[in-house]
C-alpha cells in the first residue's frame, strides 16, 4: 500500500543538501507501487518528481507542487553476462557488483553516486565509458500510466542525453549485456582509488556540473585554468579538490548555487570564448 506524506523537504534527499519542501512524497519499492503513485497523481493532477540519489540535480528553494517519488525499485538478477536491474538500484553497487563477477563494461559505474535509472536518464559515463554502450533495454512507465519495453535501437542517445529527458514518465527497469574479462576487478578498484584523490567526496556537491567542451578539454581544466577554484557565492563554492565541482559548504540555498553556476560560466566565457553547458538539472 502506497504511503502519502505531506511536506517532505527535498534537501534531505539531495547530494547537495539543497531543496525546499515537496507538498506530497512517497517512496517506491516495486512496479505497481510506482503505477499506483501515478495513478494517484493523476487522479489529483498534479506533477509527479522522480528522485534516485539526489544528485546531477539542484532543487529549488520553492515548494515542490507536486508529488516527489523517492525510487527504491532495486531488484537484481544476473542471468550469465546479462542483467535485470531495477531503477532504483545503486549504479554503483551494481559496478562494484558485475566487476567481482568478471563481467565488463560497467566498472566506471563504480563510484558514481546514482541510482540505474538515473544512469540511464542521462547516459552517465566516466572514464571513457558510457552507460548506452551496454544498456540492452529499457521499461519505461508513462505519465498516462501506459508501460513500454524500448529497446536500445529504439532510443537516442548522446553525451550526457537521452530521449528519456524529453519524456514525461519513470524509467523501471534496464537490462545490460556485458562482456567477459578477468581483470574487471582489478579495473574496477583502479577507478575507485583514482576518485578517491581527485574528487570532493566527503562534501556536498552534485559531482560534475558542467559538460565537457569537447573529449580532449574537460570543464574542470578549463575553469581552474580561469583561476575560479574556491570562487564561492555565499555558501556556493568551487572545490578546491576538482573545479567541475561546485560544493554546498554550510548553507548554500539553490539562488546561491545558480548564481555560481552562471558567474563560473561567465568568467569562462570571457577569457576562453567557451560557453559551458551544465550536465546538471535545475528542478522541478
Amino acid at each position: 500500500m502506497l504511503n502519502i506524506q505531506t511536506n517532505r523537504s527535498l534537501s534531505e534527499l539531495s547530494t547537495f543538501g539543497i531543496g525546499g519542501d515537496a507538498h506530497f512524497f512517497a517512496e517506491i519499492s516495486t512496479i505497481s507501487e510506482a503505477e499506483e503513485a501515478y495513478a494517484w497523481a493523476r487522479k489529483q493532477e498534479l506533477p509527479v518528481l522522480v528522485i534516485g540519489k539526489g544528485s546531477n540535480c539542484l532543487f529549488r528553494d520553492e515548494p515542490f507542487h507536486g508529488l516527489a517519488l523517492l525510487n527504491k525499485i532495486d531488484f537484481c538478477t544476473f542471468e550469465e553476462r546479462k542483467v535485470f536491474v531495477g531503477s532504483g538500484y545503486s549504479f554503483s553497487l551494481l559496478g562494484v557488483q558485475t566487476a567481482k563477477r568478471g563481467l565488463s563494461g560497467l566498472e566506471f559505474a563504480s563510484g558514481i553516486p546514482a541510482t540505474v535509472g538515473g544512469a540511464v536518464f542521462m547516459n552517465a559515463g566516466a572514464n571513457g565509458k558510457e552507460t548506452y554502450q551496454t544498456l540492452s533495454s529499457v521499461l519505461y512507465l508513462f505519465e498516462t500510466g501506459e508501460k513500454r519495453e524500448f529497446a536500445k535501437e529504439e532510443l537516442s542517445y548522446g553525451y550526457r542525453t537521452t530521449s528519456f529527458q524529453s519524456m514525461k514518465g519513470c524509467i523501471l527497469s534496464a537490462t545490460f549485456n556485458l562482456g567477459l574479462n578477468d581483470e574487471a576487478r582489478k579495473k574496477q578498484l583502479e577507478i575507485i582509488q583514482y576518485r578517491m584523490k581527485t574528487q570532493p567526496l566527503k562534501d556536498k556537491s552534485a559531482g560534475c556540473i558542467f559538460r565537457n567542451p569537447s573529449p580532449d578539454l574537460s570543464a574542470g581544466a578549463l575553469i581552474e585554468r580561469c583561476g575560479l577554484k574556491d570562487f564561492s557565492v555565499g555558501d556556493a563554492k568551487v572545490s578546491n579538490i576538482h573545479a567541475n565541482f561546485l560544493i554546498n559548504s554550510n548553507r548554500a540555498s539553490a539562488k546561491e548555487m545558480i548564481e555560481l553556476i552562471e558567474r563560473v560560466q561567465r568568467q569562462v566565457f570571457e577569457k576562453t570564448n567557451i560557453h559551458l553547458e551544465p550536465e546538471i538539472r535545475i528542478l522541478p
